[in-house]
């Protein structure tokens, strides 16, 4: 509007300097300053402007209407409808299922129910943690009954020897949730002995967890992904854990934000270590299109994960890094807001987008929207995710009636053409969470 006021501006007073030019013209009868030429120049320029000035006003009024309601869509959603649609969707969904059948992963293409995984497989965590946020949105009991069952069968991960990182996926999200709405004391002895196994990942020499101890082709891996899983370190340190886990929390965040966010502010999916002396060896891609790319799903890891271990440690270099890989994502987005699966993939606009990234980019930005000492900056992540969670709240990302998932338009492990395209489980885990954050936000 204020674009608009100041071009109406210019253009009264351009028309007015004509028009008064045109009658101060003075008749000097017999004198060569007199051009009627010149006069009928003048008045041409004055019917010009006008009538480009009227075409002009109105095509400035048209854009401005177009602008408000974009900005007025971007802004607002209605949370407390949505949550209410994704219970509803949730409750239908349950009905019939059982741990024994297993734990919901992905939907492949022209399929319509949750193709299923073991306890073991990395998402297990995720559909007991839906049926959480289910319930907290809703007071469903029905719905904490089910999340109840689908989280039991996953204390066994807690009480074995670590095989990966993704405990604190897991068992956070579905006993840590579990917890937090129940202060059930059995699942906050389940939680302190998973942080207690994660830990025994952690090589002192390199001052970071181990992600993967099965991928031999890297040297002691630590990948972005990890950072979210040092959440149930932080907790565990201050609900009866050793204060070791908070060390190694802290000193994990650390390490991976020196060595694998790069200096254009893009994160390397993969940072090798030498097991030995600690060093760097190199940033790699795993996941994502190349070694120097910007993986959407990773980039999302790493403005949560900052924000959470700035949220934990108060350490400005924490925060200023959440900040700046957040404004790189923000910044190369593409025109409908939501991100390729890489934002390099030469393939682009014909390469799949991911909706996870997404959702889980919206819950980082509202955390991080918490700490940032600018309110003009804060309100700016706010709105981001907000204009997110809303474009994943519609059409095409919307299942509606499409399937068993709340979201479509995934992407998992492009490189192994893995889960392409397709709903994957922590899409909906982060919507979920999402929206919740946002409705608290609001009251």
């Amino acid at each position: 509007m204020i674009v608009y006021l100041l071009e109406k501006t210019f253009l009264i007073n351009l028309f007015n300097e004509n028009l008064r030019d045109f009658f101060q013209m003075k008749f000097h009868f017999g004198r060569t300053l007199f051009s009627f030429k010149h006069l009928q120049t003048k008045a041409t320029n004055c019917l010009i402007i006008k009538k480009n000035m009227n075409r002009l006003f109105l095509f400035l009024f048209v854009l401005t209407l177009i602008n408000c309601t974009n900005q007025e869509k971007e802004s607002t959603i209605d949370t407390k409808k949505i949550l209410s649609q994704n219970v509803e969707k949730t409750k239908k969904t349950v009905i019939g299922t059982s741990p024994s059948q297993g734990f919901a992963r992905n939907i492949p293409k022209n399929e319509t129910k949750w193709e299923s995984v073991g306890v073991r497989d990395w998402c297990s965590g995720f559909w007991p943690g839906v049926l959480w946020y289910a319930y907290e949105a809703s007071g469903d009991e029905t719905l904490k009954d089910h999340a109840e069952k689908f989280t039991e069968p996953l204390k066994t991960i807690a009480y074995s020897s670590a095989e990966n990182h993704d405990i604190g996926f897991m068992l956070y999200s579905s006993y840590g949730n579990g917890y937090r709405l129940t202060k059930n004391e059995e699942y906050k002895n389940v939680l302190l002995a998973a942080a207690d196994t994660l830990a025994t990942l952690y090589n002192p020499n390199v001052g970071s967890i181990l992600s993967w101890p099965s991928q031999t082709q890297f040297r002691h891996n630590t990948i972005i992904d990890n950072m979210m899983n040092l959440e149930l370190l932080f907790w565990a340190s201050k609900n009866g854990g050793d204060q070791k886990l908070y060390d190694i929390a802290e000193s994990h965040a650390l390490v991976t934000m020196k060595n694998l966010v790069r200096k254009d502010s893009a994160i390397y999916h993969v940072g090798s270590f030498d097991e030995e002396t600690g060093k760097f060896l190199k940033g790699q891609t795993h996941q994502g299109y190349a070694d120097e790319s910007m993986w959407a799903r990773g980039q999302a890891w790493g403005i949560y994960g900052f924000s959470l271990a700035y949220r934990e440690t108060n350490r400005d270099e924490f925060l200023d890094t959440a900040i700046k890989v957040s404004d790189h994502f923000l910044n190369r987005l593409p025109e409908d807001g939501i991100p390729f699966w890489d934002f390099d993939d030469p393939n682009i606009p014909d390469a799949p987008k991911d909706a996870s990234a997404a959702a889980i980019a919206a819950c980082g930005l509202l955390e991080l929207s918490k700490f940032v000492k600018n309110e003009e900056q804060s309100e700016r992540y706010v709105q981001a995710a907000t204009k997110m969670i809303s474009l994943l709240s519609e059409q095409p990302y919307y299942s509606g009636e499409t399937n068993q998932a709340l979201l479509l338009h995934s992407t998992g492990h492009y490189p192994k053409n893995s889960e392409i395209d397709v709903p994957i489980i922590y899409a909906d885990y982060y919507y979920m969470e999402a929206l919740l954050r946002l409705q608290k936000a609001k009251s």
